[in-house]
Order: structure tokens, then sequence, then C-alpha cells
């Protein structure tokens, strides 16, 4: 399996569970693993043949954007059904920050892996 990544890929939204958190956007931060297989791509040099991480990171961008959820365990979850759903991909690590949430801390957040590792 290859890996195809993307690195902090930020995100305003609202998020949280606290009356004031929901009448402010606050940022999260992904970083994302994407299995796929890198073989064809490597051969054609075609955009087609690989990943595209461009449009994937844009779609992440636009559905979090959008998003209103309280949790960020719910934010990973949908966001991994996304990618998995939309994009030939069959398995992902997503690690996703939550800058600032508790104050004697830099980040806190969640890391899942969904799919089938090959």
């Amino acid at each position: 399996m290859d890996i195809v990544f993307i690195r902090q890929l930020e995100v305003m939204t609202v998020i949280g569970v606290f009356d004031w958190e929901r009448e402010i956007k606050q940022k999260l931060v992904f970083d994302l693993e994407l299995g796929t297989d890198i073989k064809r791509a490597s051969e054609t040099d075609e955009l087609a043949d690989t990943l595209d991480y461009k449009a994937i990171s844009h779609a992440v961008h636009d559905f979090v954007e959008k998003s209103e959820y309280q949790l960020v365990e719910t934010v990973a979850e949908k966001v991994a059904e996304l990618i998995l759903t939309q994009f030939s991909i069959r398995w992902l690590s997503l690690t996703l920050n939550k800058p600032g949430a508790v104050s004697v801390a830099n980040s806190v957040g969640v890391k899942i892996e969904r799919g089938e590792k090959f």
C-alpha cells in the first residue's frame, strides 16, 4: 500500500458543546493519510491515475466549513465517510486537532483509521 498524505488542512467552523462555541467559528486542523496504489500513476504520469489531493482537500474543507457538529469525534467520522465514498481510497488515517480547546494543551483531538489496509 502506498500513502498519499495531506498535512495541516485548516478549516474554520462551528464546533463545540458550549453555548459560546455555537456562536463563533474555531479552527480544526486535519492530517490525512490515504491508502492507495500509486503504481499506475507513476507509469502514466497522469493525474487521472492517482488521488487528486487538491480535490480531496477542497471536499473536506467545504464539508467541514459548512458543518456545525458538537464533537470532534463526529466530524472525524463524517469526514472519513466522505473521503471513503467519494474517492478511490480503501483505507485512511485521519488526525483531527482542535487547537486551543484546552488551556494547558496546544491541541487536543482524535485519530481514527477506517477502511481496509491492503
